[in-house]
């Protein structure tokens, strides 16, 4: 698993450049305010489709990758399914280092 990825998350967390959540990260998309969407590859079956199908629709890109647990710890929360960068420039970095994993 790559760190960068996970620590550049961390970053956005403290620069509250992100929403995590399943209904804040549905809200930020349905808001037009989400640059990246990143869902947790052991979410549940309904919840990647409902999210793949819901980014299709709002043309936002969308990742699975890492588990809940991780997801939640480099934001330092609990355990997280989805996350939604807010900030275009941190959603942008953060794409380039998932399309290099």
């Amino acid at each position: 698993m790559n760190d960068r990825i996970l620590s550049l998350l961390g970053l956005a967390a403290k620069g509250r450049n992100l929403v995590s959540g399943e209904f804040s990260t549905e809200k930020a998309v349905k808001e037009g305010k989400a640059a990246l969407v990143i869902v947790s590859s052991d979410a549940s079956d309904n919840t990647k489709k409902k999210f793949t199908n819901m980014c299709k629709f709002y043309k936002v890109p969308i990742y699975f990758y890492a588990s809940k647990e991780n997801l939640g710890r480099a934001i330092g929360r609990q355990m997280r399914s989805s996350i939604a960068v807010t900030n275009g420039k941190m959603a942008e970095n953060i794409w380039k280092h998932l399309e290099e994993s």
